[in-house]
């Protein structure tokens, strides 16, 4: 299993390749979920920012009550105080009584351009000429919003609405109409459920009116990287900055009175971006949930409907290759009529094989029993003809004769010495060459060395297989080098003892090697020419082998290496 994985067969198989083409499939509608999701998260930022600006004007509802009234009835009142500009007395009087009836105002009066009040609700006279911001106020006559810490005339911090009086384009002085900072604060409206953490009215030179918190928290709170005066302007804007703490907020400003007077709203941007950054997140997560979404519930669909089907098809198969067990019962209820087809025409295959292979087996073990009758029924006739010549040798009228017939006699025993073991064997297409020379030797010892012989014999052989069509020249050879060597060896010395070493074995994994190797005596040499000369020679080219001989220190030695294929020899049918 781990050796297909990294074989890349998880990259081959059904499943991936569908995952992928479904990828495919589903990639424009990914794109355009991105898109639209992308756009829902833009009007949800478009409508955070409205609902801010929403929020930031509710709150500064008051503020703007007041400073859009103070600026109205200033413009309603400098036409009126213009009559009376020679009379101070009624002047006073009738700003007395419209503060009196107005009840918002601390003080309401007229500031004449050369810097001395004598009209206002207060009474009395002032002199403003000397202060600072009277010089700059002349110097560009405009409406404006101030803040009095302690008002030189009401004592109490208050909002100075500013309004220029003009009379036929001649600057005239200035309405000024005092709002108590107290009677703000008392208006406020704190049933809000959203408010911002901090509300800001400053004017247009960039200076703080009001705040909802003490004014060294605010001025830490401000945006660090924007001033006030940077803000001015006739439209709305939101924005992100770091205070003064480095911490990170979001501001709304929204104008009041434009150009004159502005409110901004400090926000936590943890509060306000919980819902705009779960937007932010799902225009991302949305589209690659809803592709792995359809990729598990497609895959889930092609798995049930035709992959676990398949997978248990291919068991079926596996089990039926390994050890011909056919399929128990059908598919079942619910299978996709392909796959019940794919069956039935498998099952029919595999018992179509099974009986093909019964009947094979059958013939074959019928041709095997007729084979090894062959050699059964050969093997006798050769033993016959055996015996038939042990009677022939007892009559023979010389001894030469009877040992012309004796060495044809054992050829005749070894030939079925062969068909004996090929009908013993458990198959006919190899048989064990160290048995059937062991038994051959074996024979030919018991009756070429009789009891009391001083022969030292040693034998060894290995298991090696050989096909059938070899067996009967390597025992007819095996035959000719024992009976040449046992007719050899007996004439050794008494000094130098018989010997007779026989051996087969294997090498080099295709190659066997039988060795045959014998004493000799002194006065006798090794013929090299003789009937089992040129048999042992014909039978080695039958082998395809080499012989080679060799007399050594009173040895004579016979080697044969003949080739023994691991596969077995074709045998064509005629």
């Amino acid at each position: 299993m781990t050796g297909g994985f990294l074989d890349g067969d998880v990259f081959r198989g059904l499943a991936f390749r569908i995952l992928v083409f479904l990828s495919l499939a589903l990639l424009p509608f990914g794109l355009i979920a991105v898109v639209q999701t992308q756009e829902i998260a833009k009007q949800s930022e478009e409508r955070t920012e409205l609902s801010l600006l929403g929020l930031t004007e509710l709150a500064s509802g008051p503020e703007r009550k007041f400073i859009q009234e103070g600026f109205g009835a200033a413009e309603a009142l400098s036409s009126i105080v213009r009559l009376f500009v020679e009379d101070a007395q009624a002047c006073v009087s009738f700003l007395r009584a419209y503060q009196t009836a107005s009840g918002v105002y601390s003080m309401v009066g007229f500031l004449p351009a050369d810097g001395v009040m004598t009209c206002s609700s207060a009474g009395g006279e002032y002199d403003f000429s000397a202060y600072p911001d009277f010089d700059l106020a002349l110097a560009t006559p405009e409406r404006s919003v101030v803040l009095s810490r302690t008002g030189p005339i009401t004592q109490q911090p208050t909002l100075v609405v500013v309004s220029p009086v003009f009379e036929r384009d001649v600057f005239g002085g200035f309405m000024l109409l005092s709002i108590n900072l107290t009677t703000l604060e008392e208006t406020k409206d704190t049933l809000a459920e959203i408010s911002p953490s901090d509300l800001v009215i400053f004017n247009a030179a960039g200076e703080v009116l009001t705040s909802d918190r003490a004014r060294l928290v605010t001025e830490a709170d401000l945006p660090l990287n924007r001033s006030l005066k940077t803000l001015v302007g006739d439209n709305t804007s939101v924005f992100d900055d770091v205070n003064g703490k480095e911490e990170e907020r979001i501001y709304a400003v929204v104008p009041i009175v434009p150009d004159v007077v502005y409110a901004m709203s400090i926000w936590r941007q943890a509060d306000v971006l919980a819902s705009a950054s779960q937007t932010g997140m799902l225009s991302v997560f949305l589209p690659i949930l809803m592709w792995l979404a359809s990729l598990v519930v497609a895959f889930w669909s092609i798995n049930r409907l035709a992959i676990r089907y398949i997978r248990k098809l291919g068991r079926q198969m596996r089990l039926f290759a390994y050890n011909r067990s056919m399929p128990r019962s059908a598919m079942g209820q619910g299978v996709p009529k392909e796959f019940v087809d794919i069956q039935t025409v498998f099952m029919g295959m595999a018992d179509s094989i099974i009986r093909d292979e019964a009947s094979l087996e059958d013939s074959l073990r019928e041709k095997n029993i007729l084979l090894k009758e062959v050699h059964h029924r050969v093997k006798n006739n050769l033993q016959l003809i055996s015996s038939i010549m042990n009677m022939q040798i007892r009559r023979a009228p010389t001894d030469e004769s009877r040992l012309v017939l004796k060495r044809l006699q054992e050829r005749i025993l070894s030939l079925a010495t062969v068909h004996k073991n090929l009908y013993q064997s458990d198959g006919l297409e190899r048989v064990d060459a160290g048995a059937l020379v062991e038994e051959i030797v074996g024979q030919l010892l018991v009756v070429g060395l009789p009891a009391g012989s001083a022969v030292t014999v040693e034998q060894s052989y290995a298991p090696v297989q050989l096909d059938t069509d070899d067996a009967a020249p390597l025992t007819l050879l095996v035959s000719e080098a024992v009976t040449n060597a046992m007719k050899y060896i007996g004439q050794a010395t008494a000094r130098d003892p018989a010997k007779l070493k026989i051996e087969l074995s294997q090498e080099d994994g295709e190659i066997a090697v039988f060795t045959i190797s014998n004493s000799v005596g002194e006065a006798t040499e090794a013929e090299s020419t003789g009937l089992g000369k040129q048999l042992i020679n014909a039978f080695a080219r039958q082998l395809n082998a080499e012989v080679t001989t060799e007399v050594k220190d009173g040895v004579h030695c016979l080697t044969l290496a003949f080739p023994v294929p691991h596969r077995v020899k074709t045998t064509k049918d005629y």
